[in-house]
């Protein structure tokens, strides 16, 4: 059986010897993996898939998921609550109001909540920080612009909003801070970054940018985020780009993952192998080698943060894009996590269309965990 072999495979791995030093071709960091695997075990074991906002809000599109949901092994939904376009899905955000963003798609959120929670699911709200469509149009003043002072947009016209402004912050947080007077179990920011696509070169902020200054900066924002938060109790998660997991900069875009990581009680590294360029760890086609993909990126990625490897739950691919996937490759996804000591990941289809057949109990028993109950 397979699962025997992804078990050897784990017993063949330093877990069962403290202090082992971990090396990778980015950093070399003194880990003992029996110390995050202890921690890892020690936390919830998230097994997700993200909905996006319409899908979620609908009250019939949402009990048709949690039937789909109740026959498989998935006890987390991310749920998109601010998206790409700027757009915040939920009522009640005074500034979402006042600058136009607001969009009905989850009316009642309390009983969407309601509903997820009943059929005893973990819920993160994920919320996009810094990209942003609409804000930009009505506060110019927010945003991030070109020397002449004009909006900077990205090669498809997309605008962000400037990161370094602290009403930004306040916008979003205020967003985050009814999430979780809602109940939400997490916050989740994605787009805690800056921009990628385009001559960045021209983009100009209300502080000074350099590379110590924009990763200094995400990481006050979330220290800012805990604080407002803290009276809910409610945890703080950042999705970064695949490649921080192995890259020994910040790309370009202030994510430095070991920063990250200090600041949030999870990252969300965002593994999908149709996002890696032809070559990237010696694979011709990264997406047609989803096993090796997710493997390499986290062995990389705790040999450069250590015990805070255990804080890792990485976004896994359930979409086809230039090679189909079906259940071998979901699969595949997922027994790379695990042999990497990992026990959480979130499955991302943007249409909510997952790939049901990998996430049985039976399924998840043959193939990941024959411990899985």
């Amino acid at each position: 059986m397979l699962h025997t072999a992804l078990f050897l495979l784990l017993a063949s791995q330093p877990c069962a010897a403290a202090g082992v030093a971990a090396a990778t071709d980015t950093a070399k960091v003194a880990v003992s993996t029996t110390a995050i695997r202890e921690l890892v075990l020690a936390d919830r074991r998230v097994r997700g898939i993200h909905l996006t906002s319409w899908g979620a809000g609908s009250t019939k599109l949402r009990r048709e998921m949690i039937k789909k949901i109740s026959g498989s092994v998935i006890n987390t939904v991310v749920i998109a609550i601010k998206e790409t376009d700027g757009k915040v899905y939920i009522p009640g955000v005074d500034k979402a109001h006042k600058f136009g963003t607001y969009q009905a798609a989850i009316g009642d959120p309390a009983g969407m909540l309601k509903d997820f929670k009943a059929a005893g699911m973990y819920t993160v709200a994920r919320i996009v920080v810094f990209k942003d469509k609409v804000v930009p149009r009505t506060r110019p003043d927010l945003a991030v612009r070109n020397p002449d002072g004009s909006l900077w947009r990205s090669r498809n016209g997309a605008t962000w909003v400037d990161p370094y402004h602290r009403e930004v912050w306040d916008y979003n947080l205020d967003l985050a801070e009814l999430c979780a007077k809602l109940g939400f179990d997490e916050i989740q920011f994605d787009y805690i970054r800056y921009p990628s696509e385009g001559n960045t070169s021209l983009c100009r902020y209300s502080k000074t940018h350099n590379r110590a200054a924009a990763a200094r900066n995400l990481k006050d924002f979330l220290d800012y985020s805990r604080r407002r938060l803290a009276p809910y109790k409610v945890k703080i998660s950042a999705d970064v780009f695949g490649l921080t997991t192995s890259v020994k900069d910040d790309m370009g875009i202030g994510q430095d993952i070991k920063i990250l990581a200090e600041g949030a009680d999870y990252v969300y590294p965002m593994m999908y192998p149709s996002h890696y360029n032809p070559g990237e760890y010696n694979l011709k086609s990264p997406n047609a080698s989803p096993f090796k993909v997710i493997n390499r990126g986290l062995k990389d990625a705790m040999g450069k943060l250590g015990t805070s490897y255990a804080r890792l739950r990485p976004y896994l691919q359930d979409f086809s894009l230039g090679h189909t996937y079906g259940p071998s490759e979901v699969r595949a996804q997922i027994m790379a996590t695990r042999l990497n000591h990992l026990e959480s990941w979130v499955l991302w289809n943007a249409g909510n269309r997952y790939t049901w057949a990998a996430l049985t109990p039976q399924s998840y028993r043959a193939f990941v965990d024959p411990d899985y109950k």
